[in-house]
């Protein structure tokens, strides 16, 4: 048994400035509670930031319109399938980069860097012509109004155009949390944060030389700060600024690595595209309500988004250490680490949940006086935090799975509960039950309830252990 309180541990604030600078720290052995934090803590960060694009957008955009945050939200939905892809290389990136560096294997890990970005610029390039081009077609199909798409579709161009600044964001930072430098994609997403909040009033509102752009205006803000901060990443990578430094001879294609990168980010993309699309299924249910109802619904997403992407950060602390404890054959302690991970979490999104419970109509109204919209975005948000704590351990076991490389499983898991379940629940508890929204929150709570225990069942019988990347 480990123990973790011992004479020579740094005291917090020294803890907390070694994960701030980005110290190297060896995951693999000494106290499983300091790996956690020294992962955890810039992760957490680093998610935090994420979650204020999306936060700062829409506090902006809400003094334009009704219909422009309905085009936000209508655009987040369909942007979540770029996410999905994104995210999904990004967990065959971190699982494949963590086992290289448990194993000793630096060579190796810069070679999968490399095939990832290669490989997520071709995506990008391709998803982004085909947004930019059907950007009113796409949100016509998400059941926009005429003058939702009159408003908006400029902002989906800028989003869908510019993915490819979100799907190196995403691949660049999972390669620093796989070689255990999670503190350079902390500040990647800092430098990008600071730059949105600074340019989306100028773009949207105008100022000086610089027109009102209106809700295009934070498409603009957008790309201009994940792309500057992709550039910071570059010169990371290219300067040896962590332990994976690329060099220009690395920019050639190695199938073997491509070909492994591919078949792991496949249950990746698959457990993600299916998440997400449920996600775009719901946004089109909820269309059936109006725009005050949708925009209700869009805020109070939003302000979930803000506490469970820092608790995603916690999460993907566990994917490292179960990759890297793996490579260096130390399962039990693997283990040890999803656990403890799992209840700080808990703890986490537990505090919020409450704060959700009880204060949800003044949450929502800083961001509207319409009190339509309260009233939708108050409900959803009481309902949907209802099962954080179930979230928490959800995540944690979820990503354990993924920085083992076994991506098949929460592939499995989201298919049942939110395809078999989820959407079919939430069309008719809504639709034909006339339960209105309330049926499609109670739906999402439900299946992410359920999501965790069948996750944590899995997980205790250890198959995972047994993945070889």
């Amino acid at each position: 048994m480990e123990n973790n309180q011992t004479p020579e541990q740094p005291s917090f604030f020294n803890s907390l400035l070694e994960a701030l600078s980005g110290k190297e720290f060896q995951y693999t052995q000494g106290s499983i509670r300091r790996a956690i934090f020294l992962l955890a803590i810039p992760m957490i960060i680093e998610m935090l930031m994420e979650s204020v694009f999306a936060l700062v957008d829409i506090i902006y955009v809400s003094r334009i319109s009704v219909e422009a945050v309905a085009t936000i939200g209508l655009t987040e939905s369909v942007i979540t399938l770029v996410y999905a892809i994104a995210i999904g290389l990004s967990m065959a990136v971190t699982a494949l980069v963590a086992r290289r560096i448990g194993e000793e294997n630096l060579a190796q890990a810069k070679k999968t860097a490399s095939q990832a970005i290669l490989l997520g610029v071709l995506v990008a390039v391709i998803v982004g012509i085909l947004g930019f081009r059907y950007a009113r077609e796409i949100l016509a199909l998400m059941g926009a109004s005429p003058a939702v798409i009159n408003e908006g579709y400029r902002y989906t161009q800028w989003l869908l155009g510019g993915n490819i600044t979100i799907m190196l964001l995403f691949l660049i930072n999972a390669i620093f949390r796989g070689a255990g430098d999670a503190s350079f994609a902390m500040w990647s997403l800092v430098l990008s944060n600071g730059l949105n909040i600074i340019l989306d009033p100028i773009f949207i509102f105008g100022w000086g030389p610089v027109p009102a752009f209106g809700v295009e205006g934070a498409g603009i803000a957008t790309n201009i700060g994940r792309g500057s901060a992709v550039v910071f990443q570059l010169f990371v990578l290219f300067y040896g600024w962590t332990r994976i430094q690329l060099t220009m001879k690395d920019w050639v294609i190695h199938w073997r690595i491509m070909k492994n990168l591919i078949k792991i980010s496949l249950g990746g993309i698959g457990q993600f595209l299916i998440g997400t699309s449920s996600w775009v299924l719901l946004m089109r249910i909820m269309a059936e309500f109006g725009s005050e109802v949708l925009a209700g619904y869009t805020i109070s997403i939003r302000v979930i988004t803000f506490t469970m992407m820092p608790a995603w950060g916690i999460s993907n602390a566990a994917a490292t250490l179960v990759g890297q404890n793996l490579g260096a054959n130390q399962a039990n302690r693997a283990e040890e680490s999803v656990w403890i991970t799992g209840k700080y979490n808990a703890w986490f999104m537990g505090v919020f949940s409450l704060i959700y419970l009880f204060f949800a109509h003044p949450i929502i109204g800083l961001f509207t006086e319409v009190n339509a919209v309260i009233e939708a975005g108050a409900l959803s948000l009481q309902i949907i935090a209802a099962g954080y704590i179930f979230y928490a351990y959800g995540m944690v076991m979820t990503q354990a799975f993924n920085g083992a490389g076994d991506t098949q499983t929460p592939t499995v898991i989201n298919f049942f509960c939110f395809w078999i379940f989820q959407v079919p629940f939430a069309y008719l508890a809504a639709i034909h039950w006339d339960m209105g929204p309330m049926g499609v929150y109670i739906a999402i709570t439900v299946a992410e309830v359920m999501i965790a225990i069948v996750a944590m069942i899995l997980f205790r019988k250890g198959k995972w252990k047994t993945m070889t990347v």
